[in-house]
Parts: C-alpha cells; sequence; structure tokens
C-alpha cells in the first residue's frame, strides 16, 4: 500500500540525493525543492503547490498531478504526456517550461501566466478554454492541436497555422497576428 502524507510543508529538500518517497500527496506544499532529473513514477500529487522548485529533466512516467500549481519552477524537457491523464490538472505561474512537451495531452482550461514555453511541444495536445497571460511561445509546436475558446492574447512569438489546428472562438490580440499568417508569407505593416 503507498504511503499517503496529507497537508505537509517539505522546504529545501534534494531528492537527488534521496528520491522523494512513492505514494500520495494531498495538499502538500513543496518549496525550494530539487526534483531534477528524478523520477516520480507512480507518485501521486493532489491539490498541491510546487514554489521555486527545479523539475528538469525529471520522470514523469504514470505520474498524477490533479490540481497542482506550480509557482516560479524550473522545468526543462518534462513529457506531461506521460502523466497519468486521468484528472490532469495543470496551473503554471512564472514557470520556465522550455523544451518540454505535451503532446497529445489533454488540459482544458490550464493556466500558464508569465511563462516560458519556448520549444514546447503542443502538437495533438487538447488546450480547450487554455488561457496563456504575458507567455514566450518561441519555437513552440502547434499541430492539430485544439485551441477553441483558448485565450492567447497576452501570449506573444507564436506561430500557429489556422489550417492545421483547431481555433474556432480562440482570441487573439493585434500583436498576435503575425503568427497567425506566418504560412502567407505576407507582410504586416504595425504602424497603420
Amino acid at each position: 500500500m503507498p504511503a499517503y502524507f496529507e497537508d505537509q510543508l517539505l522546504e529545501k529538500q534534494d531528492y537527488k540525493i534521496q528520491n522523494l518517497p512513492t505514494g500520495d500527496y494531498a495538499g502538500c506544499t513543496f518549496n525550494h525543492c530539487d526534483f531534477s532529473g528524478t523520477s516520480l513514477s507512480g507518485v501521486s500529487f493532489e491539490d498541491c503547490v510546487f514554489s521555486d522548485c527545479n523539475f528538469s529533466l525529471s520522470k514523469l512516467h504514470g505520474t498524477t498531478f490533479r490540481d497542482v500549481k506550480f509557482n516560479g519552477c524550473k522545468m526543462l524537457g518534462l513529457h506531461f504526456e506521460d502523466c497519468n491523464p486521468y484528472g490532469l490538472a495543470l496551473q503554471f505561474d512564472h514557470c520556465i517550461l522550455n523544451h518540454s512537451s505535451f503532446y497529445k495531452a489533454k488540459i482544458r482550461k490550464t493556466v500558464f501566466k508569465n511563462t516560458q514555453l519556448i520549444e514546447t511541444d503542443f502538437t495533438e495536445a487538447d488546450l480547450t478554454g487554455s488561457v496563456f497571460t504575458d507567455c514566450e511561445l518561441s519555437g513552440a509546436k502547434f499541430e492539430q492541436t485544439i485551441l477553441e475558446k483558448t485565450d492567447l492574447r497576452g501570449a506573444v512569438n507564436f506561430i500557429i497555422d489556422p489550417e492545421i489546428n483547431k481555433i474556432k472562438r480562440a482570441r487573439f490580440g493585434l500583436s498576435g497576428l503575425p503568427g497567425l499568417l506566418t504560412r502567407y508569407d505576407i507582410e504586416i505593416d504595425h504602424k497603420s
């Protein structure tokens, strides 16, 4: 039977030295913890908050994230498609998610706020109703992605081809228009 941890505060833990015990974590807060390069396989997090943690290159095979918030976390090269898809619900604020992947992940209504998503893969992901506020999306990959009702008004440097993505009722700011029209090789004058 897996261990159960509830409402615990874990601070400045280095899980590269000693792995996080496998189990279920509910309502726990992790501050300044280092998970980089570790395996979180089979670990379940529900209603947890991670602040200023490093998850870079962590293994997420079968990891459960239900209503989990990440604040100021470094999360390079993560494969969220490996997570347990049941109840997957995430929120990111001031995080670095560069070179991560959400391939085919169903992450509806996900909030990305002040987050770097450089060269992040959203191929075939379902982002319905998600919000990107003040996010950097240079080189992010959108192919066969569901972006319906997604709010991208606060996103910059993205390229989204409307012909190969579902964008019905998505919201874009004027500054995002060039990213929607790239495939047409036209010039847009920002001064008019």
